[in-house]
């Protein structure tokens, strides 16, 4: 059920402390390697949103045992997977990418679908490269059932990850538990992988988890078979979601602290501290937190996002909102996520009276006065809160489906009225 949110406005700078739920990233990881260990793994402080309560079930409905612990932890008991299952991905493409190699290691038939839209996302990939290892698939898309025979070959393998890095993270999580390990290798006619900083948090974790790993060549990646290591997995908080907050301040020229952020990190969220300075923010990382202070007017940048794409639609609603022309490029590859991401940005910054127009791989924002008006999330949780960021300063804007943030923020509305010290806004 979609939830119309009358955004709230801010009627003067913004002073907060948010602190924010852990990386949606690093708990499904976390959760996949804590399913294949040889021994019960415990999940320190991890998220708790759609896209973890799927992956978490999903891992239930193979066998695998799964608890709340103390302080919100995830306990994980892992075990054989086994079918008949079913898994519903919703929309989050960490389940959909990153469960079907694990399940392929199950005895029996599991069965995967998810959101309609879930149902255009890319997946020919993943399910090419498990039939090229050894797995029984049926279907290239979802829906689609993968026939477990209690293993993999594993071996090595090509694929094309341009779409995704999730392609690649999906197999090395599961690969050491394939009898050859896996190797693969980005072959695409020189199309980069995009959101490497994805990848080298999996081969990060991988590591921590005693698996062998060889990144040293340019786009090939090999996991040796082998064990893989229960133990204690901490979260970090999730540093994209935290980007909203962050851009509260921003654009209205208070100040806001985010508690816990990691001084080293491998999110692409990390990124952000640059990003805002570049459009005129002051950001300092002290024991409390990283603080960030709005300047009296954000200036538009040309930037790269091919490694962050995740922050675009934040950079976007900053674009709209700042002095000079904003261009974004290298991310193409987000046509292909919850929604064309690229087409929504530019529908709905025009729809509030801005100017946006798609380049090939990206977007060129000029701001304009903005109106207030309804702004469309398309079911996406980043959209959702991009229009949050528009509201904060232009009267009458509305997000139609501000429910959407439940993908990886529990709750967006009443985080945002905390922040702002208000009675939090109704829906609808």
């Amino acid at each position: 059920m979609t939830q119309q949110w009358s955004a709230p406005t801010a009627h003067g700078p913004v002073h907060a402390t948010v602190p924010v739920p852990g990386s949606k990233s690093i708990t499904n990881r976390a959760l996949v390697l804590a399913a294949l260990a040889d021994a019960a793994s415990t999940v320190h402080a991890p998220l708790r949103s759609r896209d973890t309560t799927l992956m978490a079930a999903g891992l239930r409905s193979l066998g695998i045992g799964l608890t709340d612990g103390p302080n919100g932890s995830w306990l994980v008991t892992p075990g054989a997977m086994r079918g008949p299952a079913q898994v519903d991905c919703g929309l989050a493409g960490t389940v959909m990418r990153f469960l079907p190699p694990a399940a392929a290691l199950a005895v029996g038939d599991v069965t995967f679908d998810g959101d309609p839209h879930a149902r255009t996302r890319p997946m020919t990939t993943i399910l090419d490269a498990l039939r090229a290892l050894g797995a029984d698939v049926e279907g290239s898309s979802l829906p689609f059932t993968l026939h477990g025979k209690g293993g993999v070959a594993g071996g090595e393998v090509a694929i094309d990850a341009s779409a995704s890095s999730q392609f690649v993270s999906g197999l090395l999580l599961s690969g050491a538990r394939y009898e050859n390990g896996v190797t693969i290798r980005h072959s695409s006619g020189g199309k980069p992988v995009p959101s490497l900083p994805h990848i080298e948090m999996t081969v990060a974790m991988l590591r921590e988890a005693g698996v062998v790993v060889d990144d040293s060549t340019p786009n090939v990646w090999r996991v040796e078979p082998g064990p893989i290591a229960g133990r204690d997995w901490h979260v970090e908080p999730d540093l994209s979601n935290a980007m909203p907050f962050l851009a509260a301040a921003a654009v209205t020229g208070g100040e806001v602290t985010i508690p816990g952020w990691p001084a080293r990190t491998t999110q692409p969220g990390g990124a952000a501290r640059e990003l805002f300075e570049r459009m005129g923010c002051a950001v300092a990382l002290t024991d409390a937190g990283l603080t960030l202070s709005g300047p009296e007017k954000l200036v538009g940048v040309d930037v790269d996002l091919r490694d962050e794409s995740e922050l675009t639609p934040t950079v976007a609603a900053l674009a709209a909102l700042a002095v000079g022309q904003t261009r974004i490029r290298g991310v193409a590859h987000i046509r292909h996520h919850e929604t064309d991401r690229i087409a929504a940005l530019v529908a709905e910054v025009n729809r509030v009276g801005g100017q946006a127009e798609e380049t090939e791989d990206g977007l060129v924002i000029t701001p304009r006065p903005l109106r207030g008006e309804v702004w469309r999330a398309y079911a996406d949780h980043r959209m959702a809160t991009a229009g949050a960021i528009i509201g904060l300063v232009v009267e009458g804007v509305s997000v139609d489906d501000i429910g959407s943030t439940t993908k990886t923020i529990p709750d967006f509305p009443g985080m945002w009225a905390t922040m702002l010290g208000t009675p939090m806004h109704g829906t609808r």
